[in-house]
């Protein structure tokens, strides 16, 4: 968790970047992971493909069903990262949902994420009420930050509940739609993003969903922390894992 905030304390506009473990090939993964980190990115959240990713859009979906075919599982990725710490300082986190961890178990898969050196576990569908109630203590034990999202439609007593009860940032979903889905921001997310800016939440915040370009980066960072590029990047890896700093170099 440690590594997650330092990066925070940074005095720059973090670039996080999502993809899915397993996608485009099986063995990818460690490779986009280091080619990431020499390309300057901040932080890296490593998808764990699911069959029914319901926040997702087609990018995603597509990309999580390709790698559930090419043979990912967790346990896969445990052993293709049981040595990442050795090559990789930034932080990493995985992404995903609830029923793969609660068929791994909870408690197993918290201690694999610690002996591999995962900082953080990015969980949308994992009740905030759940959470404190059954795993937090099973968190902490293994020094595991648990991102929780908020988007346009969160009340702000929920936002502020949320606040209290994160030790890293907050995940802020742009709009209500499902990643991939948005072509730019207009008045109507500038003014979210600048809503949540002035709680002056004691955690930072990063954008995620509809971060595609420059444009769009300079927009979602203007007010928050950082910004997460996870459809636009899934995208451009499909056929080339190698070239990924030329991606990366837009962001900057």
């Amino acid at each position: 968790m440690k590594r997650i905030q330092d990066k925070l304390q940074e005095n720059k506009k973090l670039v996080s970047i999502y993809f899915t473990a397993g996608f485009p090939n099986l063995n990818d993964t460690k490779t986009i992971i280091e080619n990431l980190e020499k390309s300057g990115v901040d932080m890296i959240e490593i998808g764990l493909p699911f069959s029914d990713p319901l926040a997702d859009g087609p990018t995603i979906q597509a990309s999580s069903t390709k790698a559930l075919q090419n043979g990912m599982t967790s346990e896969l990725l445990f052993s293709q990262l049981k040595d990442i710490r050795e090559s990789v300082k930034i932080p990493l986190l995985i992404m995903g949902y609830f029923n793969p961890m609660l068929q791994f178990g909870v408690e197993n898969f918290c201690r694999k994420c610690h002996e591999i050196g995962i900082d953080g576990l990015i969980i949308p569908d994992l009740p905030l009420e759940i959470y404190l109630s059954e795993y937090k203590s099973t968190f902490e034990k293994y020094d595991l930050a648990n991102i929780f999202l908020i988007t346009p439609q969160t009340s702000e007593k929920r936002i502020l509940e949320i606040d209290e009860n994160s030790n890293a940032f907050i995940y802020m979903v742009s709009s209500a739609s499902v990643t991939g889905s948005t072509n730019g921001f207009g008045e109507k997310e500038m003014a979210y993003f600048e809503r949540i800016f002035n709680m002056n939440l004691k955690n930072p915040q990063i954008i995620g969903f509809g971060i595609n370009n420059k444009t769009t980066f300079d927009q979602a960072t203007a007010f928050q922390k950082g910004a997460i590029i996870g459809s636009h990047f899934v995208t451009s890896i499909k056929s080339d894992v190698e070239n990924i700093g030329n991606y990366i170099n837009q962001f900057s």
